[in-house]
């Protein structure tokens, strides 16, 4: 981090084209590392002992199977309702050759073995961010192994966080070293990733609205079966309620009734495997030859086109399987595996093959397959574990929503909006009533105007199959940056994994007139909402480096003799994690008073899931030491909650004491040691920034004395007692002069109507009003 008060160009942040010296490479090919001058900050970011952990350590067998158990009820409760509408959207004009059965069965067996099993339960999983998934946990990844990222706070010592895990192997493909020269030095590239990701979490919105639409429909559509009074009709109104309901239970969390989920999934997973075992031996137990895979290409002699068509019907069977891999966090590689292989895989093989042995005799009843198929006695009681199957299916998707647009909130890819964590004991779980509403508007208005999983289907396959090749390609730059597999190995995912999702895919994609198009409007309007946020934020802060208060300025500010010292901690929030924000000067100029300890704190965000407490906060004092003034920066990874240091004055605070103490005993030992590790001794000497040999020394070149502390601490203790003012610029953005049209359009009008009317930064921050003092100032970009 660049230092502020002065040294400000000693530093260039991990964006910057600017050149650095750098160490050759050793004997082994490890990277050149480069030589930079160390702050207090480096000095507190490498000192912390910590918390090495990633993720869940090694647990003993009986927690890993615990954990398998919890997982049924979080994880698959999309891709276990999917038994009740597939057949029906497979053959949406009906069942033409009894063979076609056997044909979308043998579809069905390699699409569950190659996708959710091979792909995300033994290849996807391994790539995950400290025990974190999903697409930002790959995004992540890739920012960390190579310059690809696009927000702008990126710092050297970012990659001193215990968390970070950036591993140098010994040796370096010529492959992937090409590649990533490529993304590196392309910013098309940078800008393709980043819209990649934003159009996954797009997507991930979309599967959030049309999961609860196609699961409780279908769900509810089997009482049809029962009493013939029940029509359409009241079908689509009944459902609307349970979805008004669902929504309305949000705010209230998921963690007390999350504890019946798993007994839930477990009995619908039993129930499915043994009808569909019941079903094999009384219709047709012929449909086994169907795991021999030339029956796929006698179908598709047989219908052509038609089967071709088929494929967005098939490829609903793996709805869901995104959630494999973003629920990780709350479970382990190993228990999603046991739990994968061991309960979802074979109940879902057993329910599809009852499912065609029952068709092979009745193929007229296809459109409603899975409760025509349910015997007679148990039909109530799957019915009704059907309906709680579904509920539970759409909960898993919109929670899962709302914490993959909290990951988009912390890397400044969506507008201010208020994320309210409803659990204590589950970080992930976490609740945004904003979008709740949304989507229960949405969702009300897809059920009532689709009314059929068949019409549904066709926009739903569209947001499952473009995620999953999303993750694909990220997987391929992760197989080949960070694994450094071999080509053929790389080559071989591509032509069995990618090249089966890209060919359904394709399917969907036919079906966009009728009903396609819903998934990729729902996507087209986030992802322009998000784009235009992350546009501006990015020239926000580019506008803020290149103005930011200069050392000189600084010390003009504070020679003026109008300037007067009020008794008080201020602190002052920025988003400018790399000096003094342009605003203060401005701040200064018309109101010539500076509280007795000024703090500037900045939110940070990382591209990884979580910071250990310990190494959240950094400080650094800003010179002349008679100021005063320090810069803070609060960081956190994309799954961390913000407000778990309450109360946060406080806690700033003491950690400001025990900054102000380390200044003093920082141990000359881990110092040197610390700059033997880059290759680089004595490079501290001399800083710029005031460092010398460990220990910060003030202005006068004098090493610091107990007694200077012992004041710092003082004068903090009495401005703590005189009151906490909270400043926060409220920056109005313009397109500068001369800006093109569709800059303009993007800025003045996009971003600023997103502003007005969105939570501001006070109330996302929960910043007491009595306290609070804003400061204005136009930003013409």
């Amino acid at each position: 981090m660049s230092s502020a008060g002065e040294g400000e160009n000693c530093r260039t942040d991990d964006n910057s084209e600017r050149s650095e010296k750098e160490v050759p490479s050793d004997s082994e090919g490890r990277k050149p590392q480069k030589l930079r001058r160390y702050d207090s900050l480096d000095v507190e970011s490498a000192k912390v002992q910590g918390h090495h952990g990633h993720g869940f350590q090694a647990a003993s067998w009986a927690a890993i199977l615990q954990l398998a158990f919890q997982s049924v009820g979080v994880v698959y409760g999309d891709i276990g309702t999917s038994p009740l509408y597939v057949y029906s959207s497979a053959f949406s004009d009906g069942i033409k050759h009894r063979d076609d059965i056997v044909g979308v069965l043998s579809l069905i067996y390699y699409t569950l073995t190659l996708l959710p099993l091979v792909k995300y339960v033994f290849i996807v999983l391994r790539a995950n961010d400290n025990g974190k998934g999903g697409t930002f946990a790959l995004y992540s990844l890739l920012c960390r192994h190579a310059k690809v990222g696009l927000i702008p706070s990126q710092q050297a010592e970012d990659r001193e966080v215990s968390n970070y895990r950036l591993e140098l192997p010994n040796t370096r493909l010529g492959c992937s070293s090409t590649v990533k020269s490529a993304l590196e030095g392309s910013r098309a590239a940078k800008f393709v990733l980043l819209l990649l990701t934003m159009l996954a979490t797009s997507l991930v919105i979309g599967d959030g609205i049309l999961t609860p639409c196609i699961s409780v429909l279908s769900a509810v559509g089997g009482i049809k079966e029962a009493t013939p009074v029940m029509t359409e009709e009241r079908v689509v109104w009944i459902s609307v309620g349970i979805l008004v309901f669902l929504f309305s239970v949000q705010r209230f969390g998921t963690d007390k009734v999350g504890y019946s989920f798993a007994p839930i999934i477990c009995i619908w997973f039993s129930l499915n495997a043994g009808i569909g075992l019941y079903n094999f031996t009384r219709y047709d137990p012929t449909v086994i030859k169907a795991v021999n895979p030339w029956h796929i290409v006698d179908y598709f002699r047989r219908n052509g086109k038609d089967a071709w068509v088929s494929l967005g019907g098939v490829v609903l069977c793996i709805t869901g399987t995104e959630a494999l891999f973003a629920d990780l966090g709350h479970f382990t590689v190993r228990s999603i595996q046991i739990s994968t292989c061991t309960v979802t895989y074979p109940a879902l093989i057993l329910a599809y093959s009852g499912q065609a042995s029952y068709l092979r005799k009745n193929p007229w009843d296809v459109s409603n397959a899975f409760f025509k198929s349910v015997p007679a006695p148990v039909y109530w009681p799957v019915f009704a574990v059907a309906v709680l199957a579904a509920i539970i299916a759409s909960q898993a998707m919109i929670s899962g929503t709302f914490s993959i647009l909290q990951q988009s909130l912390s890397l400044g890819c969506f507008p201010r909006v208020k994320v309210v964590h409803t659990s204590a004991k589950y970080e992930g779980q976490v609740y945004i009533p904003e979008v709740n509403f949304i989507l229960m508007l949405a969702c009300v208005c897809v059920t009532v105007g689709f009314k059929t999983t068949q019409k549904i289907g066709n926009a739903y396959g569209i947001a499952v199959v473009f995620a999953e090749t999303i993750t694909s390609s990220f997987m391929v730059l992760v197989m080949i940056l960070i694994w450094k597999k071999h080509i053929l190995l790389v080559i071989t995912y591509v032509v069995f994994i990618m090249s089966v999702e890209v060919t359904y895919l394709s399917s969907v994609l036919y079906k966009f007139p009728h009903g396609g198009y819903l998934p990729i409007a729902f996507a087209t309007v986030s992802m322009t909402i998000m784009y235009i946020w992350n546009y501006t934020y990015r020239k926000k802060y580019y506008y803020e480096m290149d103005h930011k208060v200069s050392p000189d300025q600084l010390r003009e500010i504070a020679a003026q003799t109008n300037l007067y010292r009020v008794p008080g901690l201020a602190i002052f929030y920025s988003e400018l994690v790399h000096g003094i924000p342009p605003i203060f000067e401005h701040y200064a100029a018309n109101i010539p008073a500076l509280h007795s300890v000024l703090v500037f704190v900045s939110f940070k965000s990382l591209p990884i899931s979580n910071i250990p407490p310990e190494e959240r906060f950094l400080f650094r004092r800003v010179q002349p030491r008679e100021l005063c003034i320090f810069r803070c920066i609060i960081r956190y990874g994309y799954t961390d909650a913000r407000g778990d240091e309450e109360p946060f004055e406080r806690t700033l605070a003491e950690r400001l004491k025990e900054f102000m103490r380390e200044e003093l005993w920082m141990d000359p030992s881990s110092r040197q040691q610390q700059i033997m590790t880059d290759g680089v001794e004595k490079e501290a000497e001399g800083s710029e920034d005031g460092i010398k040999n460990g220990v910060e020394t003030n202005d006068r070149g004098e090493g610091m004395n107990h007694e200077e502390v012992e004041k710092g601490i003082e004068v903090l203790d009495k401005a703590w007692s005189a009151g906490v003012v909270h400043l926060m610029g409220e920056n109005e953005v313009v397109a500068a002069k001369g800006s093109g049209i569709g800059k303009k359009i993007l800025i003045n009008y996009g971003y600023s109507f997103l502003k007005k009317n969105l939570r501001q930064s006070d109330k996302v921050l929960d910043i007491p009003h009595k306290r609070l003092l804003k400061v204005g100032m136009t930003y013409e970009l």
